[in-house]
């Protein structure tokens, strides 16, 4: 185990969980410090010199500061031992890239944003849902969802015979998004990847990495 690694980011966020989980699969000792970018007066002063958007997580190792998820991710996976976490095959190199792509611009803001925080956050909160934004998600929640399971293939991880940052992106955001029934129901449509689902929500990284049920964050 290798120590003296820092992440900086909140226990609720979809983006900090992805990198845990990373840092769970490849053995990696670190120190995780709350910083919550929904707290009164928005994100600390402090975070603000170590990711100049306000937003998390931020990693530290090494000397090195690392904001951006993805970038986070693949040094982490180059950084350090333990399990190869993208392709070497570049076939699957690429359709791991595709995938964490698909994540981040398609599924992070219908399934989590658009299903999540419209039919359960809200709910929690005793807000209203908006209909209209709830019914465009849904579309483009099962754009995703038909997606994913297309690239499946006869895989037992998304981007080919091994884990890879590909399930690490898509897993959490699907740990929210199947809080809602609506989304229960439209995965149900789709043997393979609740197939998926099914092994990669035992997976002891996101058992011990559970996200708190509040708010979604970058």
């Amino acid at each position: 185990m290798q120590a003296g690694s820092i992440l900086y980011g909140a226990t609720y966020s979809v983006y900090v969980r992805i990198v845990r989980l990373a840092l769970m699969e490849k053995g990696v000792q670190y120190s995780l410090v709350p910083v919550d970018v929904f707290a009164p007066g928005g994100p600390p002063k402090d975070h603000l010199e170590r990711h100049p958007f306000g937003r998390i997580p931020v990693f530290v190792h090494a000397g090195l500061t690392i904001y951006e998820t993805s970038a986070i991710t693949r040094y982490i996976d180059e950084a350090f031992d333990g399990p190869a976490l993208q392709p070497v095959d570049a076939a699957q190199r690429a359709r791991c890239n595709q995938l964490v792509s698909i994540a981040d611009n398609y599924a992070y803001p219908n399934l989590v944003w658009g299903i999540y925080v419209e039919l359960v956050s809200k709910l929690k909160r005793g807000e209203l849902s908006d209909p209209i934004r709830v019914a465009s998600a849904l579309a483009r929640s099962r754009t995703c969802l038909q997606a994913v399971d297309s690239l499946i293939g006869d895989n037992r991880w998304l981007a080919g015979p091994s884990l890879t940052l590909a399930d690490l992106y898509v897993a959490p955001m699907f740990a929210y998004f199947l809080q809602a029934s609506e989304g229960q129901a439209l995965l149900s449509d789709y043997p393979r990847l609740s197939a998926w689902w099914s092994c990669m929500a035992q997976r002891t990284s996101m058992l011990n990495s559970e996200i708190e049920p509040t708010s979604a964050s970058r």
